[in-house]
């Protein structure tokens, strides 16, 4: 599903839309939300007669056994991420590496990922990244993740990608600017495919200024900080 775009077709291929008709049963992350994807990308079939099987952070794998057992019958089954790439930074591997196991073709395809995204229009590394997830929620833990993936950064010219609650946004910025050092590079890529979409790459002393301008609270938003 999209990360945010209004327009489907800003963010999904014209394929992706046209091969939801080749499922009748679908692997989702939050259910009202899959429902309304399928009816904005023009679902042919009634929402109401398509299996639906919910996997997220509270799935269990004794759960998921039979999420599969379309494809026995010979019939495709639909993985919908509830925003950006199935399986990256997603719930969805979990059904991935059960298909491969028992030797089920796995088909990716292409879709927004708000980490590429940001990573893209960044301006730091591109070859070397790691995703880290999110932060420690406690402030002294929080710091002392924050220098460890500095370090790295600067010892492996590793650019570090992580994310936080959308309603800690600000707090995160404010740890950033304060821990590291004044120039490491930050970067901020909040609201992504939106008209409201903002990224912008600054040293960690620069952003003290700048992080006055801008409010990230309740906006989806990606960090990264490297060189």
């Amino acid at each position: 599903m999209p990360i945010g775009a209004e327009e489907l077709a800003a963010s999904l291929p014209q394929m992706n839309l046209e091969l939801l008709a080749s499922c009748r049963t679908f692997i989702v992350e939050e259910l009202r939300s899959a429902r309304r994807f399928l009816k904005r990308a023009g679902y042919p079939y009634p929402i109401d007669d398509t299996d639906f099987h919910l996997l997220n952070e509270h799935t269990t794998h004794g759960e998921v056994g039979g999420y599969l057992d379309a494809i026995a019958r010979g019939e495709n089954v639909g993985l919908l991420s509830e925003a950006g790439l199935p399986c990256v930074a997603d719930p969805g591997g979990m059904i991935t590496r059960i298909a491969q196991r028992r030797g089920i073709e796995v088909v990716p395809l292409v879709g927004p990922s708000s980490l590429m995204l940001a990573l893209m229009a960044s301006g730091l590394n591109g070859q070397s990244f790691a995703f880290n997830g999110y932060l420690p929620v406690d402030k002294s833990q929080r710091a002392s993740t924050i220098r460890r993936l500095e370090e790295r950064a600067r010892r492996e010219r590793q650019t570090q990608i992580f994310i936080e609650a959308p309603y800690r946004n600000n707090q995160l910025l404010e740890a950033l600017c304060t821990v590291l050092q004044p120039n490491t590079m930050i970067c901020v890529a909040t609201d992504l495919t939106l008209p409201t979409q903002y990224i912008r790459s600054l040293t960690a002393v620069k952003w003290q200024k700048e992080r006055a301008k801008v409010d990230l609270h309740k906006r989806n938003t990606v960090f990264l900080i490297g060189e």
